[in-house]
């Protein structure tokens, strides 16, 4: 066995080897060379790298801002924008998710800050600020709690503001403090809340105060007055209506009559909330679970304070007024009620306090150009605070001004139906941390974040004079622009958010007279005037247009 597989393996060999030496013997064995054998190598492929987002075009200055003609006179969207341009820091083409509602999406800075103090030139009531916008990033909780959140916008750790306000229990054994009425355990057909309904005097002519009582709301009906009238040069009342945090009054909704609350010249309010338990100002109809929604509004007046600092509007017969404010006869009657005056020449004069307030469901057209809104001040002095307070649903304007000296701190409108912020006849302060987000739809067609004039009588004294710092202002509807400045206001916008949707601009900047060859609200400063020069613009962020 063993001699046959070695025969055959010979065999095998020789056989071999004469198929090599048929081609061309074995020294002409080649190793294998380039393109012999064909290797096929499988390169992963390239990580394709990232394509940014395109930028979008700049905007037109067409786009930006909206020219308006009155009486012939007109400022271009081109030299409105050129006013932007020349303050530091803005940025004019914004675009991108750059906010989640009224929040920064991140942390950074939207525009390069300024120092409002120094810009503004105030210390001892404008806050120095990193960031611009009201709020600093998602995480800024300074919002939190005494406000209410809705479609118009939502805060950190806040209640919705068509939830039944935190009345508490206990009603039906409750008694109404001295000074008030009892009206009884509040029903609504068959089905009975639990609250106690203790009823405010129609005029509150001695001091009354409204304690925290679980269970109990107070409740005011038609036209209700704290103090009457001392006029421009009266002394003060010493009537003062003092709410305790967590109170909660409501319009009368049984009654025909405009439900309002005003605080008549010489008299205070003191209402007092805090960030845990904000004082709430709203109707009836909020008492009831599913009693209002979203698009309510219009329910009841709003809160009037009526004060003593100067006015640049004067009622026939008054005024005229002076750069000082000086006049003492110069007084105007206020928009919503009849034969109730402000103006006097007391700048630092006190109108009382709201903090921690919410203002919701207010709002009532008397007549064309005269409406109750959110919260009106008529020549309220520097001696009034006013801070963390949120008008809320007004079918007319947040917070309407009309002129005096008071300040605005941590001011929220949200879901009005016309302006956030309106400022007329000769104001002259200063707000900070203020937002206005607009309704999403059914709005007035002119309806702005904040519109600033004199009713268009230009030269007027006191000038309207404001500064605003650490702004943001969302325009949600279709109204023509985001803040409207005419009627030869002096203003001034520092560490701002302007964002406004498709079909809408910016700015929108009016002059409606000419005086000595240049036009109102753009001309150069002129001291005789008191006058300091066209509107100014530092650090701030621009989204226009949907962007």
């Amino acid at each position: 066995m063993s001699s046959f597989s070695r025969t055959t393996r010979l065999l095998m060999a020789g056989t071999a080897c004469m198929l090599l030496a048929s081609c061309g013997g074995a020294d002409d064995i080649a190793s294998p060379g380039a393109g012999t054998i064909g290797v096929v190598i499988n390169q992963p492929a390239p990580t394709p790298t990232p394509t940014a987002a395109p930028t979008p075009a700049a905007l037109t200055a067409a786009q930006f801002a909206t020219a308006t003609t009155v009486n012939n006179i007109s400022v271009t969207a081109d030299e409105q924008l050129a006013l932007v341009n020349a303050g530091s820091n803005n940025v004019v083409n914004g675009f991108g998710t750059t906010l989640n509602g009224v929040y920064p999406i991140s942390g950074a800075s939207l525009a390069t800050a300024s120092n409002p103090q120094t810009v503004l030139g105030n210390s001892s009531f404008i806050q120095n600020t990193s960031y611009v916008g009201a709020l600093s990033g998602p995480n800024d909780n300074s919002f939190s709690g005494w406000t209410c959140s809705s479609t118009a916008a939502t805060f950190l750790n806040s209640a919705a503001c068509s939830a039944v306000p935190s009345v508490g229990s206990g009603g039906s054994a409750a008694s109404c403090p001295t000074g008030t009425t009892d009206d009884g355990i509040l029903t609504a057909g068959s089905t009975n809340t639990g609250f106690r309904i203790c009823r405010l005097p129609q005029v509150i002519t001695t001091s009354l105060t409204l304690p925290k009582i679980a269970g109990v709301v107070y409740r005011f009906r038609g036209q209700t007055e704290v103090g009457v009238d001392v006029g421009s040069q009266g002394a003060d009342s010493g009537v003062t209506l003092t709410i305790a945090p967590g109170v909660v009054l409501a319009a009368d909704a049984t009654d025909s009559a405009n439900d309002l609350l005003l605080v008549n010249r010489g008299s205070r309010i003191s209402a007092v909330g805090t960030a845990d338990a904000p004082i709430i100002f709203t109707s009836q109809q909020n008492l009831f679970s599913n009693g209002v929604s979203d698009a309510t509004q219009g329910q009841w007046g709003g809160v009037i304070l009526l004060g003593r600092a100067p006015t640049a509007v004067c009622a026939t017969g008054t005024g005229p007024n002076t750069a000082g404010g000086t006049s003492t006869t110069c007084q105007a009657q206020i928009e919503g009620v009849g034969n109730r005056f402000y103006g006097g020449t007391t700048q630092a004069d006190n109108s009382g306090t709201l903090q921690y307030v919410q203002i919701r469901y207010t709002g009532i057209a008397i007549s064309e150009g005269n409406e109750l809104q959110g919260l009106t001040l008529g020549g309220t002095g520097s001696g009034t605070t006013i801070d963390h307070v949120q008008s809320h649903n007004s079918s007319d304007d947040g917070v309407e001004i009309f002129g005096g000296t008071t300040n605005l701190k941590y001011f929220v409108v949200t879901g009005a139906d016309d302006d956030g912020f309106d400022v007329d006849n000769g104001w002259r302060g200063y707000m900070q941390f203020i937002i206005a987000a607009q309704k999403a739809s059914g709005s007035t067609a002119d309806s702005f974040a904040t519109e600033i004039d004199s009713n268009n009588a230009e030269d007027l004294l006191p000038r309207t004079f404001g500064r605003y710092a650490n702004f943001t202002f969302i325009q949600t509807n279709s109204a023509p622009s985001a803040i409207r400045l005419r009627g030869g206001a002096d203003f001034a916008f520092v560490n701002g958010i302007v964002k406004t949707v498709t079909g809408a601009t910016c700015l929108n900047i009016i002059a409606g007279e000419t005086v000595n060859g240049q036009r109102t609200t753009v001309r150069a400063a002129d001291q005789s005037l008191q006058d300091v020069g066209p509107p100014t613009f530092n650090s701030v962020y621009f989204q226009c247009q949907g962007r």
